[in-house]
């Protein structure tokens, strides 16, 4: 499998002197082993991961990671070719955060007295669009999602409100402009060999054709 030809960039409008948030988008053969050795690759170049996710994909046995980084573009893609070599990976992309639409999970643990009392709390969680995952007495779970700057602002905007726990998942992003892996995979499959049978036209000669 030629390199070139499987890892995609849209180039975007970026300084690829500089440094920028790249997401890089691995598909692979979920096997045991294989987010260490990926893992290793980034530590060895003295990269900080800064979200990592792994789910299934829409391909049977195929899983996806999603990593965040923040590098130039020359790094990235020596990174993108170095994760390429693994023998269960099939393909990686490296886009920037204008080539992708991603998303992040928030959820805001808040005591339930500050919303019930409080009316400024009630239309805080309705401005950024929570909603509610479980209601107790003694505090009540919200979730969000959105972009980081978007669940940040609702941790200091509660920070007042005695806010008592916040976690934020790591992102999941599908590129924009790019093709189905599905496709993809079926372009690869063209070039191994088929299930067709191919009749040996020496299959019962083996007397003629070997004899001295």
């Amino acid at each position: 499998m030629n390199t070139e030809d499987t890892i995609k960039y849209q180039p975007a409008k970026a300084d690829y002197e500089g440094k920028q948030e790249y997401n890089i988008i691995v598909y692979a053969e979920n096997r045991i082993g294989l987010l260490n050795r990926i893992a290793i690759i980034f530590s060895k170049r003295k990269i900080n991961i800064e979200s990592l996710n792994t789910s299934p994909s829409e391909i049977e046995g195929i899983h996806r990671f999603n990593i965040v980084i923040t590098e130039s573009y020359e790094v990235v893609r020596k990174l993108a070719r170095q994760i390429e070599k693994q023998v269960e990976v099939l393909k990686v992309y490296f886009n920037t955060n204008d080539e992708i639409i991603w998303q992040e999970l928030a959820l805001y643990k808040v005591p339930t007295e500050e919303i019930t009392e409080k009316v400024t709390v009630e239309r805080l969680l309705r401005q950024y669009g929570a909603s509610a995952v479980v209601i107790r007495k003694d505090y009540t779970v919200f979730a969000v999602t959105g972009h980081r700057e978007e669940t940040d602002a609702l941790v200091k905007a509660l920070e007042p409100y005695e806010l008592i726990e916040f976690v934020r998942s790591a992102r999941v992003a599908i590129i924009k402009d790019s093709a189905s892996f599905h496709d993809k995979l079926k372009e690869f499959e063209a070039f191994e060999p088929g299930d067709e049978l191919v009749e040996n036209e020496f299959l019962e000669k083996g007397d003629k054709i070997f004899t001295m």
